[in-house]
């Protein structure tokens, strides 16, 4: 195969779908060895006759069946593999050279740790996978002597902004959000918030999941996170600024007082084509920023009142071991919850807010005690919601 050969992660997500238009626009650069995806088996199957990969994987068995019976006519069938097993499958195919770990929720974590062992270079859009994993994942990173390198525009934007600067000359990370689309609603207003308005991002086109936690300002928080361990960065250094426009993607101030920002329109093939491409920059078929016909540029601190999920997030960074691994599972739940009526908005950090309040804090440095931490603190939301978080 001529070129990098690339397994992704979750290729029928949007992080996946943007993947595959960057490596349809550059066929001489990458090659599709590897797919995995969930249960979206026909975006699969359409993915599968054109960029003929060797294997995927799919969630399960029954899946696995039903998009073998799709393939029986096709030209090209691909090995098909199917559960966690699978997954670590296709991130560890011998001709892999990089995985783009773009699946989503704590789901990316085993897979992605799988291709890291198996050498291989990651393209990380799973930021799951160092929120609750950060403690494992990083020294095994550089035990393996892989690159690491983030597809987030957020941690991208930070990634290039420090090119040719020490780590001992940063002052601060300044994480940029959009705010997304209850930015200036008030909290009397987010009572009533419905899942159909909450996926309806200003800017950005996302899944479902990543849309609420933008909506939340969760996802915010778990980018904090995941910048304290790329960037090792202590909690204290990372600030949030809220801008609406998301034209600067996140910005590094300097001991000398300098700050670098990179900029560019909201688009995640520009992110996702530096992390596959690095240090090279492909030119890519997108319209050019110009910042003369914007003008106007805002920025505005976040309301942790309005939207406490934020600061549950920097308390369970500071708290460390595995409360971060605890704060993910409850917002997993809570958001599933969320989205299926089960609870309201304003429920989302009440649920995440009581089940840390309820955890023992463990180490972190062994994936056993991550996942079990992670069981449990589904299982308590679960049992929670049950029991009385109903919809207020």
């Amino acid at each position: 195969m001529a070129g990098k050969a690339l397994s992704i992660l979750g290729s029928t997500g949007s992080i996946g779908v943007n993947t595959l238009e960057v490596v349809r626009q550059f066929p001489n650069r990458f090659g599709i060895v590897g797919l995995a995806a969930g249960r979206n088996i026909s975006l699969l199957c359409e993915q599968i006759k054109e960029f003929q990969p060797r294997a995927v994987a799919v969630l399960d068995e029954e899946h696995a069946s039903r998009l073998q019976q799709m393939l029986t006519r096709s030209p090209h069938r691909p090995q098909v593999f199917f559960g966690t097993e699978g997954y670590q499958t296709i991130a560890t195919l011998p001709e892999v050279n990089m995985v783009v770990a773009a699946m989503v929720g704590a789901a990316g974590l085993i897979p992605t740790i799988a291709a890291i062992e198996a050498g291989k270079h990651i393209a990380l859009a799973n930021k799951e996978t160092l929120v609750i994993g950060g403690a494992v994942v990083v020294p095994l990173v550089e035990r393996r002597g892989v690159q690491l390198l983030p597809v987030d525009s957020e941690h991208s934007a930070i990634f290039q902004a420090l090119q040719g600067n020490t780590r001992k000359s940063l002052r601060r990370i300044l994480l940029t959000a959009s705010g997304g689309p209850f930015f200036r609603k008030s909290i009397e207003e987010l009572a009533d918030v419905t899942p159909q308005a909450a996926l309806r991002h200003p800017n950005w086109s996302m899944g479902k999941k990543i849309t609420i936690d933008s909506a939340t300002l969760m996802n915010k928080g778990l980018e904090v996170i995941e910048a304290h361990w790329l960037f090792n960065a202590d909690t204290d250094q990372i600030d949030v600024h809220i801008h609406p426009e998301s034209i600067v993607h996140s910005m590094v101030e300097y001991v000398d007082g300098s700050v670098i920002a990179q900029l560019g329109i909201p688009d995640m093939k520009t992110p996702i084509a530096y992390a596959l491409s690095y240090p090279e920059r492909l030119p890519l078929r997108l319209p050019a920023l110009d910042l003369f016909q914007l003008q106007h540029l805002s920025f505005y601190p976040p309301d942790d009142r309005k939207f406490p999920c934020l600061r549950l997030a920097y308390e369970a960074c500071r708290a460390g071991s595995t409360m971060p691994a605890v704060l993910n599972a409850a917002n997993e739940v809570a958001v599933d919850a969320f989205l299926d009526g089960r609870i309201g908005f304003l429920d989302v950090p009440r649920l995440i807010e009581s089940v840390m309040e309820r955890h023992s804090v463990a180490t972190a440095t062994t994936l056993h005690n991550i996942l079990e931490a992670d069981r449990w603190a589904r299982e308590e939301s679960q049992r929670m919601i049950l029991n009385g978080l109903r919809r207020t």
